[in-house]
């Protein structure tokens, strides 16, 4: 059995890491490069990198930032943020992108993953969905970094972007994202259960526990966390970890 992965996710604020509680109050981690070496040394499975202010600051992706991460990056790195174009996907593979997300572009523009799948391969094509609940308790896809209301369910669009080619969903909780409180377990499990593809639980999680319960019982392909692998203690400070196989083992 393929033990599931577990994925550092990194959120790019211009040229630096910042870590965020609900998609607000970024706090700065630091230089993305020295971080993304320091997961070198770990081993991670992979890394995810997202630039959250691409979209609302209507920009593309920082190649030249990009470039000179990926040349230190020894593990595969999945990058989102500012994708808009079929240009942009192929500069990104050029200098070492693996994988593709898109969030977005795959609202406004989904033949954007139809494109890239049939380019780079559907494992390349990734869709991220960020999901917040409504005042009646029903699930909502935002884009714009959790600023735009899309009226989309967030079930139906990871379904529709199967359809178009994507190979992996990641499902992004707003309300859990940064509070270190678990995963939100019924949304992963709603998607999971309703496609095909690898998902990808994210936001929320507080310790390992979280990770086992989201895979366990959210049916969640792999997990990706910020706030366990950037912060040590009550008072979060920054401390980049990462568990060891053993632990993983343990819990996974």
């Amino acid at each position: 059995m393929i033990r599931p992965r577990v994925i550092p996710a990194l959120l790019l604020r211009g040229q630096g890491l910042v870590k965020t509680v609900k998609f607000k109050e970024p706090k700065y981690l630091g230089d993305p490069i020295n971080i993304v070496r320091i997961f070198n040394d770990k081993e991670v499975d992979e890394l995810v990198l997202l630039d959250i202010t691409a979209t609302p600051e209507n920009r593309g992706p920082q190649f030249d930032l990009l470039k000179n991460i990926t040349s230190e990056a020894f593990i595969p790195l999945a990058y989102g943020g500012g994708i808009r174009s079929m240009n942009d996907v192929r500069k990104l593979l050029s200098i070492g992108i693996e994988k593709l997300i898109m969030n977005t572009s795959a609202v406004e523009n989904p033949s954007l993953i139809r494109e890239t799948a049939d380019h780079a391969g559907s494992q390349a094509a990734v869709v991220s969905i960020d999901v917040k609940k409504g005042l009646l308790g029903k699930y909502e896809v935002f884009t714009h970094c959790g600023q735009k209301k899309t009226w989309l369910d967030p079930v139906k669009h990871a379904v529709e972007m199967e359809k178009m080619g994507a190979g992996e969903i990641i499902i992004n909780s707003i309300d859990r994202d940064g509070t270190m409180q678990g995963y939100d377990v019924e949304l992963v499990r709603k998607v999971a259960d309703s496609v095909q593809v690898p998902v990808v639980a994210c936001g929320g999680a507080g310790n390992l526990f979280d990770v086992s319960e989201v895979i366990k019982q959210g049916h969640a392909s792999a997990a990706a966390a910020g706030s366990i692998f950037v912060f040590q203690g009550p008072l979060r400070g920054v401390l980049i970890s990462y568990p060891t196989p053993k632990e993983l083992k343990e819990f996974i």
